[in-house]
């Protein structure tokens, strides 16, 4: 954790958020998403997702409608629902107080970003190629790796988009391999039954593996709401050590993880 909180107040740590984070909120999972498309295709939903994963069932969507637009449009207002209260967020109000030079999510939603608003701390968002030349390296970036809703061509949800993402050479993906070289890494809000936490992983191990420095780079870590052994020790094995919880609430152990995080960098904490 010292060594963690250290490169987070030498500003050479770049946190990635995944779907945990925007479920602490109280937003659907993929379960929910994958509910929805059975329901406008017509399909018992226990059936639907019994054929394949998301990725699979929303390439399958796309095919039948020809189009994402009304599902994006459904996750747009169901996952920005009102009755959302971000206000009462510790963890995300955590979260802007650690203060990360760059934040990649992998969620489309606006959460973090409106994190920031809400808290009055400014920032860039990088969602396109336009915003990499728009962005400022004197503001905090919030990038999102899998696009956002405001560009429905950014968004990375069926099985065709992901695949084109495979090759790791899109803008985004070389600014990522810039932006983690020499830097910690901290991987928040993952499970790792996630095919894009592994994959992931798995490139960044090969580019540290391949680079000049590989021999000493800066130890990076996940932080994961339950113990697995197995997937444990294939992450250390490409060089990623596992922060494991200690309550069985995801919720409450993320918070937990966050404010003795803070404190560690900040002798602070984000009390609401």
């Amino acid at each position: 954790m010292q060594e963690l909180a250290a490169a987070i107040r030498s500003k050479k740590a770049v946190l990635f958020a995944g779907a945990g984070l925007s479920m602490n909120l109280g937003l659907p999972s993929f379960g929910g998403l994958i509910d929805k498309l059975a329901g406008d295709l017509g399909f018992d939903a226990e059936v639907f997702q019994s054929c394949g994963d998301y990725l699979a069932l929303a390439e399958f969507y796309y095919q039948k409608k020809g189009s994402l637009g009304p599902l994006r449009s459904w996750m747009d207002t169901t996952w920005h629902s009102n009755d959302v209260e971000l206000e009462k967020s510790e963890i995300h109000k955590t979260i802007v107080e650690l203060d990360f030079p760059t934040i990649y999510t992998t969620n489309y939603d606006r959460w973090i970003e409106k994190s920031f608003e809400l808290w009055r701390k400014d920032y860039c968002k990088v969602a396109s190629v336009a915003d990499l030349a728009a962005a400022h390296d004197s503001l905090p970036q919030i990038v999102k790796f899998h696009g956002d809703f405001d560009n429905d061509e950014s968004i990375v949800l069926t099985e065709s988009s992901y695949f084109d993402r495979l090759d790791f050479e899109s803008p985004l993906d070389i600014k990522l391999r810039s932006d983690v070289l020499g830097k910690t890494v901290l991987f928040l809000g993952y499970s790792l039954s996630d095919i894009n936490i592994r994959y992931l992983l798995h490139k960044l191990q090969k580019q540290w593996s391949q680079s000049a420095n590989g021999k000493g780079r800066p130890k990076s870590y996940i932080f994961l709401t339950r113990p697995n052994v197995v997937q444990e020790e294939l992450l250390r094995a490409r060089g990623v050590t596992p922060i494991v919880a200690e309550s069985d609430d995801p919720k409450e152990a993320t918070l937990s993880f966050l404010r003795e995080l803070l404190h560690e960098a900040y002798g602070k904490t984000a009390a609401l």
